[in-house]
C-alpha cells in the first residue's frame, strides 16, 4: 500500500530553520512530481511547493518563496523541505503530497492522488 510519511516538524523560534521529510513507501515515486501543502487552525489547506519527478520544475507559493527549498531524492523515495526565516504565520500542519501531474498539484489539490497524514510546525514569536 503506498504510503507518504512526513517527519521534522516542532517547535521552533521565528527567524530559524527546519527541514521536513516526506518518505515514500508502498511503490516508486521516482516518476511522480511531490508537493507540500499546509493547513493552519480555522483556515483551508494551501499549496506551499512543488516539484517535478526529476527536480528539474520547482514551484513555489509567493509567501514562502525565497524561503523555502523544496528538493527530492528519488534513490531513497524522499522529499523535502527547507524552511528559513520561518514566521509566526507559517505555523500549521504540513502535508507532503504526491501526483503523476505538477500541475495538479499546483492548481487542484483537490485531485491529488497520495497525501501524508501531516506534521505539525510551530513558529513562536
Amino acid at each position: 500500500q503506498a504510503q507518504l510519511v512526513e517527519s521534522g516538524g516542532g517547535l521552533v523560534q521565528a527567524g530559524g530553520s527546519l527541514r521536513l521529510s516526506c518518505a515514500a513507501s508502498g511503490r516508486t515515486f521516482s516518476f511522480y512530481a511531490m508537493g507540500w501543502f499546509r493547513q493552519a487552525p480555522g483556515k483551508e489547506r494551501e499549496f506551499v511547493a512543488a516539484i517535478s519527478w526529476d527536480g528539474g520544475n520547482r514551484n513555489y507559493a509567493d509567501s514562502v518563496k525565497g524561503r523555502f527549498t523544496i528538493a527530492r531524492d528519488n534513490a531513497k523515495n524522499t522529499v523535502y523541505l527547507q524552511m528559513n526565516s520561518l514566521k509566526p504565520e507559517d505555523t500549521a500542519v504540513y502535508y507532503c503530497a504526491a501526483d503523476g501531474k505538477l500541475a495538479t498539484l499546483i492548481k487542484n489539490y483537490g485531485a491529488v492522488d497520495y497525501w501524508g497524514k501531516g506534521t505539525l510546525v510551530t513558529v513562536s514569536s
